[in-house]
């Protein structure tokens, strides 16, 4: 058996920073996140980009009730000791398709409450519905610190689960920063 020489070995790990550098690259650009301060609120945009697969069409257009969750949570950076979790938000989407009219009934959940409804024929709008979300208050900046630093955390999960559905093995996750500034 041949032992590798040094030479190849770095050629393995530069290989393997590259692959690596690849999946952060896409993970960056699957979950596309932007916090917001405005009038006296931290509202959260969010967009799962690539999240409308042929996958979730198929399971959608089967008439299975397809359910897109997202962990919205905002925490302040702690240097020394555990990041803190300021606040949180559970955010579920879904989509009821009718075989027979050829309707989405699509829904909205904020933590368990409704807080929209409509019902289209658009897919479109279907596929907008699930992925993207805009301007979710997730608290006010009361609970924040001055020139402090945080992030906003969004975990995305779509149900029902195949391990193959959007490529993700159980939910992806995206972080965007911000320094609050009063």
């Amino acid at each position: 058996m041949k032992r590798l020489g040094t030479n190849n070995w770095l050629c393995v790990w530069a290989a393997a920073i590259v692959v690596a550098a690849g999946v952060i690259a896409h993970a960056a650009q699957v979950l596309r996140i932007v916090p917001i301060v405005h009038d006296n609120q931290v509202l959260v945009s969010f967009e799962v980009a690539d999240g409308y697969t042929a996958d979730v069409r198929d399971a959608i257009s089967s008439g299975l009730r397809t359910t897109f969750s997202y962990d919205v949570e905002l925490r302040m950076r702690n240097r020394i000791w555990v990041d803190v979790l300021v606040d949180k938000a559970l955010v579920s989407t879904t989509d009821r398709y009718d075989n027979l009219t050829r309707r989405h009934a699509l829904t909205r959940t904020v933590d368990g409450r409704e807080t929209d409804s409509i019902t289209t024929e658009n897919e479109a709008v279907v596929r907008q519905w699930l992925t993207t979300l805009d301007k979710l208050p997730i608290c006010r900046t009361t609970k924040l610190d001055p020139n402090r630093d945080y992030y906003v955390q969004v975990t995305a999960r779509v149900q029902p689960d195949k391990s193959s559905m959007l490529g993700w093995t159980s939910a992806i996750v995206g972080r965007s920063p911000f320094t609050f500034v009063p």
